[in-house]
């Protein structure tokens, strides 16, 4: 039988997702489309909102189920990680910055490949 610290833990860390993913969801607002790219901003909120629940659920794996993210991404793998960590998330956040204005509907699908493959590449790191 488990112990208190490590339910306690395991409980904590399912908090803690919801709590970021509800976050994210109110900050991005999938429901509200911008009227002129409806369907670009909507693969790219939808993309980020997946990448961020496969993130979430694989960190949440290494530190809990594993024994640590430095277990489970040694090396240069992890410095990979740290790419795959920040990447997306600078993207979805420079979206509003004025320079992308007019190209927003290409940015939008090109972080949605980004958010796409940063997926893959956790999985495939997690996994392998």
């Amino acid at each position: 039988m488990a112990n208190f610290p490590t339910i306690l833990n395991h409980i904590l860390g399912i908090v803690f997702i919801i709590i970021v993913f509800a976050l994210a969801y109110a900050y991005l607002k999938p429901h509200q489309l911008h009227k002129h790219r409806k369907v670009s901003t909507l693969f790219l909120k939808i993309s980020y909102l997946f990448y961020l629940l496969v993130l979430l659920i694989i960190v949440y794996l290494s530190a809990l189920v594993r024994g640590g993210l430095e277990q489970v991404f040694m090396g240069i793998e992890f410095f990979a990680f740290l790419v795959v960590l920040f990447v997306p998330t600078i993207g979805i956040f420079a979206r509003k910055l004025g320079q992308f204005s007019k190209k927003r509907e290409g940015y939008n699908y090109f972080f949605t490949v980004v958010n796409i493959l940063s997926v893959a590449a956790i999985l495939v790191m997690y996994f392998i």
